[in-house]
């Protein structure tokens, strides 16, 4: 398998890190919490915003994916079990909060281009699984074997099935990983308001980190763009933590964005407003009780069974032409530089 680096545009600034640490006693901003540190100077924080907010907008799911999810009850329930899975994972891995994020983004980014209406629970099962082992190699310096990943789960793949899924998935993301997330504007939002309310930063990043782990669960999140979310949990935040001066630092935060921003920014945050205030334990306690909130319909197997044929068929999930163009490109653009 080819570098998964592959020609990938890095940021020109300083970006957030994927942490690299012990995360088993870790509460959910414990590696989280120098936040403000990383960016010494007014011009690194505004140049990495900057760029983030350029950036991620080609880490988008595919357009008409919202829909598909409100009008598919299999789609919506194979997304909710798939981050479901995900979110317990990352304790029973010890693995990083970036790592969760990233891998969301992978899940949704392909089953945003997949048609395909016979969506399998054990399909579902084998691309999170590749999604977490792709994004944990990206973000970890220690990751956890195949082995490992998949032990909690209904289904038990052969290597080579999970390696030719994760080719399949490198290939339809076009080789691009770095993707900014709601998650990676956590250290960017709290860094910009430090010096306003240094007596409330923990809490302010222990409550904006539970939010947002909480709206990678809610379906409706993938219409915004990551630096929406982050700014509407962010919103919450603040009104929850009642300082006088909360508006100002929202209005800090939002400079940077556009009317069509803002605009978002207000639906997004009504939207959570509405679910925490009806139903808050969608958005609370998500690391603390180690589970999601129940789901009104299992889909959920109750034996393990093995898929271990290597020659699965993976053609369920359409690679774009542009995709396989890119890489296609990239290695023969290698090859000329090796003669």
């Amino acid at each position: 398998m080819d570098s998964l680096l592959c020609d990938e545009e890095w940021l020109s600034s300083p970006a957030i890190p994927c942490h690299h640490k012990d995360h088993k006693h870790d509460t959910i901003v414990d590696h989280e919490k120098d936040a403000g540190v990383f960016y010494t100077t007014k011009e690194d924080y505004e140049e990495a915003l900057s760029v983030y907010l350029e950036k991620e907008l080609s880490y988008m799911p595919k357009p008409g994916y919202l829909e598909r999810l409100c009008q598919s009850t299999n789609l919506s329930l194979a997304r909710y079990k798939a981050i479901h899975w995900l979110i317990k994972s990352q304790s029973r891995l010890n693995i990083s909060f970036a790592t969760v994020f990233s891998a969301a983004n992978y899940l949704d980014r392909l089953l945003s281009m997949n048609q395909s209406q016979d969506l399998k629970y054990w399909m579902v099962e084998l691309l999170s699984l590749s999604c977490l082992s792709i994004a944990s190699k990206f973000c970890e310096t220690s990751t956890p074997s195949l082995d490992e990943i998949q032990e909690d789960m209904d289904h038990s793949f052969h290597p080579v099935t999970i390696q030719r899924m994760e080719l399949a998935l490198l290939q339809a993301l076009g080789w691009r990983l770095g993707s900014p997330t709601a998650y990676s504007y956590v250290e960017l939002f709290t860094a910009s308001i430090h010096s306003f309310m240094n007596h409330l930063q923990k809490d302010l990043v222990s409550r904006l980190s539970e939010l947002l782990l909480g709206t990678i669960v809610d379906w409706r999140m993938v219409e915004y763009q990551p630096s929406i979310v982050a700014a509407s949990a962010l919103w919450c935040t603040l009104e929850e933590l009642g300082p006088s001066n909360s508006d100002a630092h929202l209005v800090h935060i939002t400079r940077f964005f556009n009317q069509d921003h803002k605009d978002d920014l207000v639906k997004c945050h009504n939207i959570m407003k509405v679910q925490l205030a009806n139903y808050p334990p969608f958005y609370n306690n998500f690391v603390a009780r180690g589970n999601c909130p129940s789901s009104p319909v299992t889909v959920l197997l109750t034996e393990e069974i093995g898929i271990y044929n290597q020659d699965v068929d993976l053609s369920f999930f359409k690679i774009p032409k542009s995709s396989n163009a890119l890489v296609e490109s990239n290695k023969k653009r290698r090859r000329r530089e090796e003669q």
